[in-house]
């Protein structure tokens, strides 16, 4: 009993670790809330009225989710410098609350320069956004200068409360940051583990389901490498430590997709399309090798439970005959001659599972240390030869630096946005005093808060529809909550607490969510303040349309970015990091100098992370325009494929030349060179419309170059494999050439 409760708590934190990454979001909600509370204790000890309250809550709330900086140093600095930066913002709105123009006109001018700090990182983007909500602070309270004193203190406790919160009762570091993503990655491979048993067993009924969570899992274990790379080089001290983790990462990522990939490949009649798994909606082939060999479906079952397993068993849990015979099992079908009988097709995805085994070996080896080498067959030792040898080689390399020349004047993202969002809360004032001369501040924050983290007028109408529909479903709870705790002060002040929490935990999944809980924690504050109606939250609504109305109508009109230029930009990066990849994993399997492949890689992954994000307008379910948004979801699930095998290609390209189962081979440049010669040539026609260049077909990789023929003999399967992306590749550059309309010049 006490292994199976151990073993119940163990599967409980790794779901809570897959569900949120690193536990950010739990920290941002743990910590906000733990600040407004003890902001509030002290404020009650003191025996504060309601509005210091209320004025406290806000500001400990600004003070601890402002800062983003991940070193705790400059955490510190963020957060003192803040603290006058909010006492004048305070200061301002009360002696300027009697002057209406003069108070107009340095809202506006405050929002610009809060807009136009974003040039300066995540310093500038917190000073920025403390002295603008600060601001905001004093008009929701009605700051007034005979009341600034007490305010001033109460901002002071409230930044102080921050501080202890976050440096003392929820410290957070880079490296404890790192060790959780890290965990959430084991997690989250092993959901897609249990995503790929379920497809395996799917019927015809829940096949279409079972490819839907096989994608989604999918791409939830890419968000997570995607997160242990942003914080690898704080969270890390020893460079070499950082890459090795990175290579392991990268290797579990590939060789978990390439599972999924051959095992879509045994369910169907023919060889299934990498696009299978990015193209949501993409039909599910049946019928295959495997719907012939129950046995080995049974088999399939067994040994991806069993790596799953292997996958999340702790390091002192990891010891004894049971479990050595299961991993050498596992990484025996690395050997031919180990292999079950069967089709190709069959044979290839144990293949897969003695790569991806592999690879949780190393990866248990990169972030646990030594293992028990006391069972191991001769193949498991020469697995972790191979591992020890590329530990060996990625110590010894050297890192490559790119530069990115600075945009200028009013080309530059922060200078457009700071005057759209000046130009759209100048609206907002002017239209909010129409609607009510106290409560217009609304409308100039939905316009702020519709331009963070957009840079496209369809964006910014996505999120303020958002935004609205979130507003409207508050007011209802917020009507709600007023009739039921309007008259217990403390009661509502812990739904405040409990709404906060909420708003930070949803904001990176639901912006809709996000603001229905501010929106109904706004009802319970105007209760506490004694200036909640009916009409003041339906007030809230018709405001908040004209906030989002507001930036629609200045991101349209002044200085516009459509979405359409916007997504060519992010697409023809895109292309550009792509070539990039492509022509140096191709030149360096070929002999070349050696570069880091995998930088390029994850500068490849974020870029088409940017373009995934900018298409949202395109294919967001109220978009009228159904063929657009085909047409966009199908450029981004084969501009992944092509992320994919490229990764694949850099990740063996890596290993060269200590890796004793790859060669170079000069040949490969002439298989290559078309392919990059194609990608630059869809740059070209994306980058400008009236383009004439022009991408070549022509013979298959695999006929230019024989299987088999290239590297050292011992394993052919590897470089066989190169083939295979090569190919791959090939078919999907070509594929991206219909929908972005580039001519095709094809063979005699």
């Amino acid at each position: 009993m006490r292994v199976s409760g151990r073993s119940v708590r163990a599967e409980l934190w790794d779901r809570i670790a897959a569900s949120d990454p690193g536990l950010l979001r739990l920290t941002a909600g743990l910590r906000t809330v733990c600040a407004i509370a003890l902001t509030l204790a002290v404020l009650a000890v003191l025996g504060t009225d309601v509005s210091h309250l209320v004025a406290g809550a806000i500001a400990a709330m600004v003070a601890t989710f402002a800062i983003r900086e991940k070193e705790r140093p400059e955490q510190a600095v963020t957060l003192a410098l803040g603290l006058p930066v909010g006492l004048a913002s305070v200061s301002l709105g009360a002696l300027l609350r009697s002057h209406v123009v003069a108070g107009d006109i340095f809202f506006v001018a405050l929002i610009f320069s809060a807009v136009y700090g974003r040039r300066f990182g995540d310093r500038g983007t917190a000073l920025g956004l403390i002295g603008f909500q600060v601001y905001f602070l004093s008009l929701f309270v009605g700051a007034t200068v005979s009341a600034l004193p007490g305010l001033c203190g109460t901002i002071l406790l409230a930044f102080g409360s921050s501080a202890l919160v976050r440096f003392a009762l929820v410290p957070e570091t880079p490296a404890g940051i790192l060790d959780r993503l890290r965990r959430a990655f084991r997690a989250r491979f092993a959901q897609l583990l249990s995503a790929q048993v379920a497809l395996l067993d799917a019927g015809p009924d829940d096949r279409e389901k079972a490819l839907e969570e096989a994608r989604d899992r999918t791409a939830a274990l890419h968000e997570t490498a995607m997160m242990i790379q942003g914080w690898l080089e704080q969270g890390t001290s020893d460079e070499a430590v950082a890459r090795l983790v990175q290579r392991r990462i990268a290797d579990a990522e590939i060789t978990a997709e390439r599972l999924g990939l051959l095992l879509l490949t045994a369910r169907s009649t023919e060889r299934a399309d990498t696009l299978t798994l990015h193209l949501p909606g993409a039909p599910l082939p049946s019928g295959g090798p495997l719907a012939e060999h129950d046995g080995t479906t049974a088999t399939l079952r067994r040994d991806l439970e069993a790596l799953r397993l292997l996958l999340l068993q702790p390091i002192s849990e990891a010891r004894g005959t049971g479990l050595a015979q299961v991993r050498n099992r596992l990484l025996g079908y690395r050997e031919e001659d180990n292999l079950p009988p069967g089709p190709t097709a069959v044979q290839d995805v144990f293949r897969g599972i003695g790569e991806a085994s592999r690879a949780v070996l190393g990866l248990r080896m990169a972030l646990e240390g030594p293992q028990d080498e006391t069972d191991d067959t001769p193949a498991t030792t020469r697995s972790r030869e191979e591992l020890h040898a590329e530990d060996a080689a990625i110590s010894g390399s050297e890192e490559a630096q790119e530069e990115e020349a600075e945009r200028t004047g009013l080309k530059r993202p922060t200078t457009r946005a700071a005057v759209q969002v000046a130009v759209g809360s100048s609206l907002a004032i002017v239209g909010g005093e129409f609607i009510s001369s106290q409560r217009w501040y609304w409308a100039v924050l939905t316009c702020w808060i519709v331009f963070i983290n957009t840079a496209s007028t369809g964006e910014i109408l996505v999120k303020g529809y958002r935004r609205l529909l979130g507003t409207v479903f508050g007011v209802v709870a917020g009507i709600v909550l007023a009739g039921l705790v309007g008259h217990h002060t403390w009661t509502a002040f812990a739904l405040v607490l409990v709404f906060i929490f909420a708003m930070f935990y949803t904001a990176p999944l639901s912006f809709t969510l996000m603001s229905f809980f501010v929106t109904a924690m706004l009802g319970l504050l105007y209760t506490l303040l004694h200036t909640y109606s009916t009409t003041v939250l339906v007030m809230r609504i018709e405001e908040t349309a004209l906030g989002a109305a507001c930036g629609i109508v200045a991101a349209a009109l002044v200085l516009p970015v459509h979405t359409d230029r916007r997504t060519d930009e992010l697409l023809a990066t895109v292309l550009t990091r792509l070539d990039d990849v492509t022509d140096a994993a191709v030149d360096q399997l070929s002999g070349g100098p050696a570069v880091d492949l995998l930088d390029k890689a994850r500068d490849l992954d974020q870029a088409l992370a940017d373009l995934r994000a900018s298409t949202q307008p395109l294919t967001h379910p109220i978009t009228p325009l159904r063929a657009r948004r085909d047409t966009a979801r199908y450029i981004v699930a084969m501009l992944e494929t092509c992320a994919y095998h490229a990764r694949s290609l850099a990740a063996t390209a890596e290993l060269l030349p200590e890796h004793p189962s790859i060669a170079a081979d000069p040949r490969l440049r002439v298989a290559g060179r078309r392919i990059v010669a194609n990608i630059a040539a869809i740059a070209a026609h994306v980058e400008d419309e009236h383009s004439t260049v022009r991408i070549e077909t022509g013979p298959s990789i695999t006929s230019m170059l024989k299987p088999g023929t290239l590297g050292a003999p011992r394993y052919d399967r590897v470089t066989d494999r190169v083939l295979r992306h090569l190919q791959r590749l090939d078919e999907a550059v070509a594929g991206l050439a219909r929908p972005l309309k580039v001519p095709v010049d094809k063979p005699d």
